[in-house]
């Protein structure tokens, strides 16, 4: 049972991530459409994170924490630019001309960005001759589909709670502001496509620095510390009104506290951990399920309506899913079946698994050599001659 438990902690660590992930985006298009602007939003979602995982990281990995080098300081640099500044912003720009579920479905195209990514690093293997890796490809292209499927295709709109008729008329009968509304779409979608290039990038970078700097909480303190101190730069850059930095104890608040606490410090962490024990691409498979949390939330909350076809390319995303993960899972049992187990979780970790293979087979060798002396000497003792490896009486 215990075993069992282990094995399902990164699944269910992620799919907690999506609800925590689906929340924020319902919180933050409320804020949004309320007149907070998004670069201020990203600095203080991030001021959240730095303050409530910092004492954290300071008490438990005081003992732990590497030594800071000039190429793990550039890592986080280069992470906190990606993570908080570029994915966020581009998101919530995203978020703000389209929809919660919209946004949620573009994003998903981020486990194809993270496969093709980790194979030009390396970090994935594609032999199509092997069923798991055809299970990986197919899946993620079943993703995309789904997701560009929701994108594309409408059709009638699917009651999840009863809609006025008013509603019906008016997804009927499109009026003169529509063309505004597509091209706020269009532009919406390319803020989304490059905040989801960002995002990969960081799941791939990520899993490179945590080898380097495995101090986990440390990490997602000091990627958020820095990534703050880069979104008040834009900020200044891109907001010149002094009052867009007003924030009182409103939605505005909640929606910055929720996504520094939940979506980024608590979200960077996990991730991380999850990232380092399965790597990259088993993360990123995940997000299909925020977009469906968040339709079915959005439908309630903000009375979003669903369509057919995000209810077809929602089946899609999730049968791409789980072919994702079941090429993973086969990936996982080939490894836990290797014969030389020691070294391959030597290679996941910290390297104390190769060691420890050396360790035993020097050991080995030098009982080997013990026992091969031991006899000599004997043979020595007794006055009978000894042969050497080319069979030579000594």
């Amino acid at each position: 049972m215990g075993s069992l438990f282990q094995r399902m902690k990164p699944y269910m660590a992620m799919m907690a991530l999506q609800f925590g992930y689906a929340g924020m985006n319902i919180i933050t298009k409320v804020s949004l459409n309320g007149g907070m602007s998004h670069y201020v939003l990203v600095v203080y979602r991030h001021a959240f994170a730095t303050l409530s995982i910092a004492p954290f990281a300071l008490i438990l990995e005081r003992k732990v924490r590497p030594k800071m080098t000039l190429s793990v300081f550039l890592q986080i640099f280069v992470l906190a630019m990606l993570g908080p500044v570029i994915d966020q912003n581009f998101y919530y720009a995203g978020l703000k001309f389209t929809s919660p579920t919209f946004s949620c479905a573009m994003s998903n195209i981020l486990p194809a960005m993270t496969f093709v990514l980790a194979v030009i690093c390396r970090m994935e293997k594609v032999d199509m001759k092997r069923m798991r890796c055809q299970a990986k490809v197919a899946g993620t292209v079943v993703t995309v589909a789904g997701a560009m499927l929701m994108t594309l295709y409408k059709g009638p709109i699917v009651d999840m709670v009863r809609s006025r008729p008013s509603d019906h008329q008016t997804a009927a009968s499109p009026t003169a502001a529509d063309d505004s509304d597509d091209k706020n779409w269009v532009k919406g979608s390319i803020f989304l496509i490059i905040a989801t290039m960002a995002w990969a990038a960081l799941f791939v970078i990520q899993a490179f620095t945590l080898k380097r700097y495995s101090a986990q909480l440390s990490l997602t303190t000091l990627i958020c510390f820095v990534g703050t101190l880069q979104a008040i730069v834009v900020t200044f850059v891109m907001e010149h009104k002094p009052s867009a930095w007003t924030i009182g104890f409103d939605m505005n608040l909640l929606a910055a506290a929720y996504a520094g606490i939940v979506t980024s410090s608590l979200a960077y962490y996990v991730q991380g951990l999850v990232i380092n024990k399965r790597g990259p691409v088993f993360a990123s498979a995940f997000s299909p399920l925020m977009m469906i949390i968040v339709a079915v939330m959005g439908s309630f909350i903000l009375a979003e309506k669903i369509y057919l076809g995000g209810i077809l390319g929602a089946i899609l995303i999730v049968a791409g899913l789980y072919s994702v993960l079941w090429g993973k899972y086969k990936e996982n049992q080939e490894k836990e079946a290797s014969p030389i187990p020691i070294a391959i979780k030597g290679m996941e970790g910290n390297g104390q698994g190769i060691e420890g293979e050396e360790m035993e087979l020097k050991k080995a060798k030098t009982t080997d050599n013990n026992k091969e002396t031991n006899s000599s000497l004997g043979a020595l003792m007794n006055g009978t001659p000894m042969k050497t490896k080319e069979g030579t009486d000594v």
